[in-house]
């Protein structure tokens, strides 16, 4: 299995007067407002989107291709049983070659399985970057910690750029950057629940702590949750879902990138903290 050398995406624009058409791929429409230059940098590489796509659950390829262009992702997420390059129709054909391939170790139940995934993805000429899943039970697809740090720390003596999913447990965040991983990438709450920032007052603490770049990945059901999981301070979000299985994807693509920029502006802006009720308009001092 080689990766396809030559992706050139359709769009399916069908339905979507709001999506693919009415926002830049580039991120040019969508100016920072904060006034500063504020890249995400994984791994010493530099992205201007801080949203993150998954690619499951789409009804075709052309709706993804539509989700990724008016999302504006730079990084897609791609379980390696799922490319099939000898395809008709191969999900990579969906996916812009400026757009970088996470491949998912999703479906690994411990670690030598998804040191097995990792290794096959490189073997094929997959891009390096794992997104590292270890989901040993079907039913709530939490990630295992033990096997997913034990796996985290032989894929970084391999060479792997690690972005593991895990437990929002900062004990946890902790341990797979010391060992190397390139981001933390802890749950908001269950995958695919779409009930949002449940996990919000450890995600709090591993944002404090960290010194790599937090992703919030999993449970993010609309876009006020990946806005508020960025106010918080997350370097980025992935979403899957939410966008996937909207009524229109591509509208919901843009919607979830857009409130991403709001949410990091906010915490630029320096969000003030929650208190006792105080009048916005002074009771002393009026003029005349």
């Amino acid at each position: 299995m080689t990766a396809n050398p030559t992706r050139t995406p359709t769009v399916d624009t069908a339905g979507s007067p709001s999506a693919a058409g009415s926002l830049a791929t580039d991120g040019t429409d969508i100016p920072d407002i904060t006034g500063h230059h504020d890249p995400l940098v994984i791994a010493g590489r530099t992205f201007r989107s801080r949203l993150l796509l998954g690619t499951g659950k789409y009804a075709s390829n052309g709706q993804l291709a539509a989700a990724i262009a008016s999302s504006g992702t730079e990084i897609v997420t791609v379980a390696l049983r799922r490319i099939d390059p000898s395809a008709t129709e191969d999900i990579l054909d969906a996916i812009p070659e400026s757009v970088l391939l996470l491949t998912n170790t999703s479906g690994a139940i411990d670690a030598p399985e998804a040191l097995r995934l990792a290794r096959l993805a490189r073997a094929a000429g997959l891009p390096e970057w794992i997104k590292l899943e270890v989901t040993p039970d079907p039913r709530h697809l939490l990630p295992d910690p033990v096997e997913t740090l034990l796996a985290a720390e032989q894929m970084c003596r391999e060479g792997f750029t690690v972005l593991p999913y895990c437990p929002a447990d900062p004990v946890l965040a902790k341990r797979l950057e010391e060992v190397g991983c390139a981001t933390v990438m802890p749950l908001g709450s269950w995958i695919g629940s779409n009930q949002g920032l449940r996990t919000r007052d450890a995600l709090e603490m591993i944002v404090a702590q960290a010194t790599v770049p937090v992703v919030v990945d999993a449970g993010l059901g609309a876009p006020s949750h990946a806005a508020l999981a960025m106010e918080l301070g997350a370097s980025a979000v992935l979403v899957n879902t939410a966008i996937a299985t909207a009524s229109d994807p591509a509208a919901m693509a843009a919607a979830f990138r857009l409130a991403v920029v709001a949410g990091r502006s906010g915490f630029r802006a320096g969000l003030p903290a929650a208190g006792t009720p105080s009048a916005s308009s002074p009771l002393t001092g009026f003029l005349g």
